[in-house]
């Protein structure tokens, strides 16, 4: 084999081991929601999380909620039936607005990523992500907007 067939095929080798595990992580296409405007808030259905795929109803495991209110949407993650997190989806390093890449949240700008609990995983930003108290109040899911 000569050189530039082994660069070749080597680069593509390389290219589809980067790409194919993000692609497989994203299979599942991400599910947007307008909240609700509440009180101190907002609030989702919980209903939301869940879809219908081949007769089986699944659980999502993260829903973004927007809002006209809002600068940025929220990542809202299930953790478990009653435990969700909230996370403003703003990046800490230089404002950009992230995005959901399964169970983390990622910079475009600058390669940034976060955890489904708004940690930094991952610099140049050094602050974790802001995030929001949550509730459950009988089928909704309530997100306090409200400052701590």
């Amino acid at each position: 084999m000569n050189r530039r067939k082994f660069l070749r095929q080597g680069c593509i080798f390389c290219v589809g081991a980067t790409v194919m595990p993000m692609m497989l992580e994203s299979c599942q296409a991400t599910h947007y929601v307008d909240g609700t405007t509440a009180t101190n808030g907002l609030e989702v259905a919980t209903a939301e999380f869940t879809f219908v795929k081949k007769g089986k109803t699944e659980m999502r495991q993260y829903i973004i909620v927007q809002n006209d209110k809002l600068e940025f949407p929220i990542y809202l993650y299930r953790i478990s039936e009653n435990e969700y997190s909230a996370l403003w989806m703003k990046c800490s390093h230089q404002g950009a607005e992230l995005q959901a890449v399964g169970d983390h949240l990622q910079c475009p700008s600058h390669g940034s990523e976060f955890t489904n609990k708004g940690i930094v995983n991952h610099g140049p930003a050094e602050k974790n992500l802001r995030s929001f108290p949550t509730s459950i109040l009988g089928d909704k899911i309530m997100i306090d907007l409200r400052l701590s």
